[in-house]
């Protein structure tokens, strides 16, 4: 049994902070070990590594003089390096002035450019790379869909289900199903196929080619529930089927799509199947702003399932130059959307209510611990792309300012004057704790 199973799915308040302390936590790590090990082998000298703020819990000193702790506020982390003048950087003027000329080389700000440099961005790079390796270990480990349509494991549904384990899908109503991996044809193919809840299959089965039935290729199936959607706030489980809404019956996915698209928001009355039992759910659809092909958004109404066919494809394991660039894609995507939805929330086009704060994450934490081990390591995938590209951000106390300071210093030769930072970290500080505050406001505001 998994650990994360013990979660409820929408659990109380102590497993949610224990499931966002934890993939805070790792990401934190890896981000300031990037800073630390880059630190440490460009020649400057780490102090302290410290998991968390506040008073020290714990902490050793390694045999090159390294303190490493942890913290009892587990919100965070750093690394300072000698000369530093606290955990945000600073110069420590004293420090400095007792150091010999070798000494200072291995300070932070005494360093060569190119050391200051490779040692700030490393911090983001590896949030980066975390997430390449996760997203690269989850494609290898569940694999790509099989060619030809093979079917894996049967999906428990209340319809007929003639389909057997190891069926290759020969047709589905005299049709030849596309490669899985062609959304546009996958997409034709499905729209060309009879609106009924049984469909003719041919299958080869054993190197014979036999008749079957079937349900529905795309059912109304639950296969996940998305984090703080309402279907979660209902109580939905993966696995549920929804067999009528409002008293109507769906047997297609699409089906199920269309009714919640054309909601307008009102509360919609289902009647879901779960293992044998039918239960009635009522929840209320909200506002999603989604991204489009175009690099715009578009706004729907969603109940925040995931759908699926009617059984799980079975599965081959791609190699790993295939499973790697998946994972680089899936990192590239993550960014391209964060950083078109940042800006279409700035000029007005989507709802500012999209940008979510802490309360907003830990909750997003707790609800995808509750659906195991995978979705949680996946989501801590996500989140630490976005705080990599969050610390590039060109704003003062940010890793991307540091590393807009350092190329001013490259340009002109000398690096901003004291009084400059000061300014400009103020700045940048305010501008942070600002978002911060917006972003808990929304958490604590919108629907």
């Amino acid at each position: 049994m998994e650990l994360t199973s013990l979660i409820p799915q929408f659990g109380g308040l102590i497993w949610t902070l224990i499931a966002f302390v934890i993939a805070l936590s790792v990401i934190v790590a890896i981000h300031e070990y990037g800073h630390y090990i880059i630190g440490k082998w460009s020649g400057i000298f780490p102090e302290v590594f410290s998991l968390g703020f506040g008073p020290v819990l714990f902490s050793r000193v390694d045999k090159f003089g390294t303190k490493w702790q942890f913290a009892a506020l587990p919100f965070g982390g750093y690394v300072k390096f000698r000369g530093d003048s606290n955990a945000s950087g600073g110069v420590d003027e004293d420090t400095m002035d007792a150091l010999t000329a070798e000494e200072r080389r291995s300070t932070m700000n005494g360093a060569p450019l190119w050391a200051r440099t490779a040692t700030v961005a490393a911090g983001p790079l590896f949030n980066f790379a975390l997430s390449i390796i996760i997203f690269t270990s989850v494609f290898m480990f569940r694999g790509v869909v099989a060619e030809p349509l093979t079917v894996g494991e049967l999906r428990t549904l209340p319809a007929q289900q003639e389909l057997q384990s190891g069926d290759v899908i020969v047709q589905v109503e005299g049709k030849a199903p596309p490669a899985f991996d062609d959304p546009v044809a996958y997409e034709a193919f499905m729209k060309a196929l009879p609106q009924q809840p049984q469909l003719n299959f041919i299958v080869e089965r054993a190197g014979q080619e036999v008749a079957v039935e079937g349900p529905y290729v795309y059912p109304p199936i639950a296969t996940q529930i998305a984090p703080r959607s309402a279907a979660g706030d209902a109580g939905m489980q993966a696995g549920d089927v929804i067999l009528s809404i409002d008293g109507q019956e769906i047997f297609a996915f699409d089906q199920l799509k269309q009714r919640v698209e054309g909601s307008e928001g009102a509360t919609l009355a289902l009647e879901v199947w779960r293992n044998g039992e039918i239960l009635p759910i009522d929840l209320t659809p909200k506002r999603v702003d989604e991204p489009q092909p175009d690099n715009t958004f578009k706004t729907f109404y969603r109940i925040g399932i995931v759908g699926g066919i009617a059984f799980e494809p079975a599965t081959e394991t791609p190699g790993f130059g295939e499973a790697f660039m998946s994972g680089t894609g899936q990192v590239w995507a993550i960014m391209q959307g964060s950083i078109s939805g940042l800006w279409h929330m700035a000029t007005g086009s989507i709802s500012t209510c999209n940008l979510s704060g802490p309360i907003g994450i830990a909750e997003t934490s707790g609800d995808m611990a509750s659906q195991g081990t995978a979705s949680f390591i996946w989501f801590i995938a996500v989140l630490s792309t976005a705080v990599g590209l969050l610390n590039l951000f060109p704003v003062p106390v940010l890793d991307g300012g540091h590393l807009v300071f350092y190329a001013y210093e490259a340009v002109s030769g000398r690096p901003p004057s004291p009084r400059a930072l000061q300014v400009l970290m103020s700045i940048g500080l305010t501008l942070i704790l600002g978002l911060m505050v917006f972003a808990l406001t929304n958490d604590l505001f919108c629907p």
